[in-house]
């Protein structure tokens, strides 16, 4: 294994773990920005407020998009698992 190919696995994992954790990340970062937009205007500073509309977005999410991260996941790791004999040679 050279170096360049170890850099190149690591280089698609970050881009796999992030592609996989972008639904997720973005839905809570829009619905805490509505959230707090709206406890700004109202001057309702209660902290739980954001999290049960955070929880049921994310959920929501995690249901739609879930086929879709988990076959990405699956399909990433047996790229890897497949190009490991050829990488160790």
């Amino acid at each position: 294994m050279t170096p360049e190919s170890v850099i190149e696995f690591g280089q698609h994992a970050l881009y796999v773990a992030m592609m996989v954790a972008a639904p997720l990340l973005l839905t809570a970062l829009l619905v805490g920005l509505v959230i707090g937009v709206v406890q700004a205007a109202t001057q309702i500073n209660e902290m739980t407020l954001s999290f049960i509309p955070k929880v049921i977005a994310m959920a929501t999410v995690g249901l739609i998009a879930g086929p879709w991260m988990l076959r990405t996941l699956v399909q990433f790791t047996r790229q890897l698992i497949e190009s490991l004999p050829g990488a160790v040679k």
